[in-house]
């Protein structure tokens, strides 16, 4: 006699399928796996992936947009219906640093998505992050991404304005935070398709020029800041007090924004993509009018 009902009938042929998932533990090097259990408890995920104890791992599914979502060990996680799961497992007795823009962080887990990193930085829209390549090319981290976070030495991040064809809406957070630092008013503006960051009574040579301070234009070109900008402009124009006449290669007039500006016709090839920014082009500002001639 069969003692199966139509709902055990129901339940034996869901068990009797293979569910595909993929599990990674902290090198990220997802492997296929199969489960009988549509709606499996974490455990039962470890024990499939190798884990053993399983008490001494955690679980992580990763979510479509690059979320996380932890799994306990008695908790069940639907498996059906929306592709293939991903999880990642790790051990649960460390803590991984990494840096976003010079500022150390830790993070309970050895794996990290790009929108997690993007919500710790705080950043606001329209930047870019990128790890860092020491000797090589820095890398875009998409949302989606993920980072191993257990790897040998600190993972560095850096964030990155992105052009836009409206112009720049925000200064990378370096530049903010050194402007911020040292109490340098500044405005963010666009002009006849140039973005440009005005820097407001810096202080110049009272005895070189006879005035204390004057406002300064740097234009930063697509790609800033890892493109360099190139001149920078002086507003008044400023004239050597010794002789009345123009520095050399400042005698130019460029409009932007409403004022005709002096360009300082001043170039530099070097330039240090994640490291040089604002404070770069500040230093070489103060240089060209101590040397002035």
């Amino acid at each position: 006699m069969n003692n199966i009902t139509h709902d055990d009938e129901g339940t034996v042929a869901a068990q009797a399928r293979r569910y595909p998932i993929e599990v990674a533990e902290g090198n990220l090097e997802f492997k296929k796996l199969t489960i009988n259990d549509p709606v499996p408890l974490g455990r039962q995920i470890l024990a499939a992936a190798g884990a053993n104890p399983v008490e001494d791992y955690s679980l992580l599914a990763v979510l479509p947009g690059g979320d996380f979502e932890d799994v306990r060990l008695d908790e069940q996680f639907d498996v059906r219906g929306r592709g293939i799961e991903r999880f990642v497992m790790f051990a649960t007795d460390r803590v991984y640093k990494f840096a976003i823009d010079q500022h150390q962080m830790e993070w309970g887990k050895p794996v990290v998505s790009g929108k997690v990193l993007r919500a710790l930085a705080k950043l606001p829209p329209g930047y870019a992050l990128y790890q860092e390549v020491r000797g090589g090319q820095d890398i875009e981290i998409l949302d989606t991404d993920l980072i191993d976070l257990s790897k040998p030495g600190i993972e560095r991040f850096i964030s990155v304005i992105k052009e836009t064809t409206e112009g720049l809406s925000a200064l990378p957070s370096m530049d903010r935070e050194y402007l911020a630092a040292h109490a340098i008013e500044h405005t963010l503006t666009s002009w006849s398709g140039h973005s440009g960051v005005v820097l407001h009574k810096l202080a110049i040579p009272a005895a070189k020029f006879g005035l204390t301070q004057a406002d300064f234009l740097i234009l930063l070109p697509a790609g800033y800041p890892d493109v360099p900008p190139d001149m920078f402009y002086a507003f008044p124009w400023l004239k050597l007090s010794d002789t009345g006449t123009w520095p050399r290669a400042a005698d130019q007039a460029f409009d932007f924004d409403g004022r005709r500006w002096q360009r300082w016709s001043r170039h530099s090839q070097a330039w240090r993509p994640g490291v040089d920014g604002l404070h770069t082009m500040i230093a070489r500002v103060h240089n060209a009018l101590e040397v002035a001639r």
